[in-house]
C-alpha cells in the first residue's frame, strides 16, 4: 500500500522541478559568536566567528534533496504556513511522527505520518482539518521526509 518512490525515477522525472540548480553561487553570510538575546538584551558581540553556508547548514545530502512550496492550512500545528518553503530529504526513513511529502491518489500533500489502531494515517496539525486513514485501495507514494520549513516572520 505504502512505497517510498523508486529512487530512479524520481532521479530522472523529479531532479530537475525540485532540485535547487548546482551552479548557482554559493554565498557564505556571516556568523556572529554572540547570540541574540528573546527574553532580556544583552551586550552585542562586534566579532564575526565564521562564515555560514546555507547549503551546509540546511541540505545534509544533495543528491537526495529537494525544495517544495506548501498551500494550505492544514498543517498550522506543525510550524507549516502557506507559501513556505519545506526542504525534503528522500534519503529518510519515513517513520510515525516525521512530517512527510505524499502523493495520495496523484495528489501532493503534507502531513504527519502515524500508526494509529494498527492503521497508517496522514495526520493534519490544524483541528480544522481530519486526519486521512490510509486504505489498500488508496494510492499512496511518500516522496520524502520534511527536514526544514523556511518562511518569512
Amino acid at each position: 500500500m505504502m512505497a517510498l518512490m523508486d529512487q530512479a525515477f524520481i532521479r530522472t522525472v523529479l531532479t530537475d522541478i525540485f532540485t535547487p540548480a548546482r551552479s548557482l553561487c554559493r554565498v557564505a553570510l556571516p556568523l556572529f559568536i554572540g547570540k541574540v538575546a528573546a527574553g532580556f538584551p544583552s551586550p552585542a558581540d562586534d566579532y564575526v566567528e565564521k562564515t555560514l553556508d546555507l547549503n551546509e547548514l540546511l541540505v545534509q545530502k544533495p543528491a537526495a534533496t529537494y525544495f517544495v512550496r506548501a498551500e494550505g492550512e492544514s498543517m498550522l500545528g506543525a510550524g507549516i504556513h502557506p507559501n513556505d518553503i519545506l526542504i525534503v530529504d528522500r534519503s529518510i526513513e519515513p517513520v510515525p511522527d516525521k512530517i512527510v511529502i505524499c502523493a495520495l491518489n496523484g495528489e501532493l500533500v503534507v502531513k504527519r505520518l502515524k500508526r494509529r489502531a494498527g492503521q497508517w494515517v496522514l495526520g493534519s496539525e490544524n483541528p480544522a482539518y481530519r486526519d486521512i486513514v490510509l486504505r489498500e485501495e488508496m494510492d499512496t507514494v511518500i516522496w520524502g521526509v520534511v527536514t526544514t520549513v523556511i518562511h518569512p516572520v
